[in-house]
């Protein structure tokens, strides 16, 4: 949990669970805050609004993948918030800065969450979620099957792709400046890291 939080020290604390043992319908009682709250094999994590530099890479990410994805009539492409709940629950649920669903594997139209095992998700890091996103969500992703991830770093300016194999993630590509990555799952997709982030003055 990246900072305290007063709701779960009032008077009716009793009804919230110890770290370890959140379910989804606990999930659904937290209060609409502006912070993502996300509960991972049983634990509540939360963090606050991102930065400017994440939102910038979070949209640029989501014009490119977007736009092909949808060029090539591939599936969906969403980004932040919609709730994943993973199978076991390992996540109920996480929220990915964008996630891509292939055609057949996409929620429909309605759904408020997506039960399941998406296809590609891509996090963009922050100071303050680094150990969230490099551990703690890389390792529920690899255990729930998710084919491929992306983590994006603004501040050394660099993108990682990651692809599963024989159920573990390897790394299939990685970019500093004036890089570019591609993806494995989406053949043809090139992303220049250049592209993604803001211009530096």
């Amino acid at each position: 949990m990246a900072e305290p939080l007063a709701f779960l020290e009032m008077d009716d604390r009793q009804a919230w669970p110890p770290q370890g043992q959140w379910t989804y319908e606990d999930y659904l009682r937290l209060p609409e805050d502006g912070r993502r709250y996300e509960v991972i094999r049983g634990h509540l994590y939360v963090t606050a609004a991102p930065s400017f530099d994440h939102q910038f890479a979070v949209t640029q990410l989501g014009r490119r993948f977007g736009n092909f994805v949808s060029d090539h009539d591939l599936g969906v492409v969403l980004v932040a918030p919609f709730d994943i709940r993973l199978p076991r629950e390992i996540a109920s649920p996480v929220q990915p800065d964008l996630v891509f669903f292939k055609t057949g594997n996409e929620p429909r139209s309605g759904d408020k969450s997506f039960e399941g095992v998406p296809d590609l998700v891509v996090e963009v890091l922050s100071p303050g979620t680094q150990h969230l996103d490099k551990r703690v969500k890389l390792a529920a992703y690899r255990d729930a099957g998710v084919a491929e991830t992306w983590l994006v770093d603004p501040q050394l300016r660099t993108l990682l792709v990651y692809g599963l194999t024989d159920r573990i993630y390897v790394e299939l590509d990685r970019s500093g400046v004036s890089g570019s990555v591609k993806s494995r799952l989406l053949a043809g997709l090139r992303v220049a890291t250049d592209d993604i982030f803001p211009r530096q003055r």
